[in-house]
């Protein structure tokens, strides 16, 4: 008689272990199936959100801003070989480092927005470049010519000079997009632009000699 009961518990038992665990990999597929679902309803919604959750602003203020950070760079450059102050050619190769990144990630948006990539770079043609005037702190052709034609401290004061004004029309821009613009990364990008260039305009301003 025990051994028959100790069977029939041991089998019970059994059964019952066996049906929970089919019940919890049940509850556990089911579960994965609907969070893969999820997942993949959310990934779609982004997407769809990234493509069209942005207006006219957000593409004029990539397709302005690529140029305007395009001329900041090469000012920039310019400064390796031709500037005599160590804090200018410090400032300037931050200036490169921040901005060129900016100008790649601006490109990607205005391609998945089916929007065209400015390409030319101004101040590297004479005949200037169309929309520069457009644009606020932009150099003309004759500013260009005369900071690659200038080398020590009269280098040194002109591109700051020139770059505090490069910046304060970029800080213009930005503030135009965080305004009016409805793409949320280049709103954001439109803030970080403001602090940056605005902590850069004072740092210049210092070594200008303004207060």
């Amino acid at each position: 008689m025990t051994s028959t009961r100790s069977l029939v518990r041991r089998a019970a038992l059994s059964v019952a272990a066996v049906t929970t665990a089919l019940v919890l990999a049940a509850c556990g597929g089911d579960g994965g199936s609907d969070s893969g679902s999820a997942a993949q309803t959310s990934a779609s919604a982004s997407a769809e959100d990234t493509a069209g959750a942005h207006n006219d602003q957000d593409v004029s203020f990539a397709q302005g801003m690529i140029p305007h950070h395009q001329q900041a760079i090469q000012m920039s450059k310019m400064a390796a070989s031709q500037a005599s102050s160590a804090q200018v050619k410090d400032l300037a190769s931050r200036i490169e480092k921040a901005q060129a990144p900016e100008i790649e990630t601006m490109s990607g948006w205005l391609k998945a927005w089916g929007e065209d990539v400015p390409s030319s770079m101004p101040g590297m043609d004479h005949g200037g470049h169309s929309g520069s005037s457009d644009m606020p702190g932009m150099m003309d052709t004759e500013d260009m010519d005369e900071l690659m034609k200038a080398s020590g401290t009269d280098f040194d004061t002109m591109f700051l000079t020139m770059m505090v004004e490069h910046h304060e029309g970029a800080v213009e821009m930005a503030t135009t997009e965080k305004d009016k613009g409805q793409y949320g990364p280049a709103k954001k990008m439109a803030d970080d632009i403001i602090t940056a260039q605005k902590a850069e305009i004072e740092e210049m301003n210092k070594l200008l000699g303004k207060s």
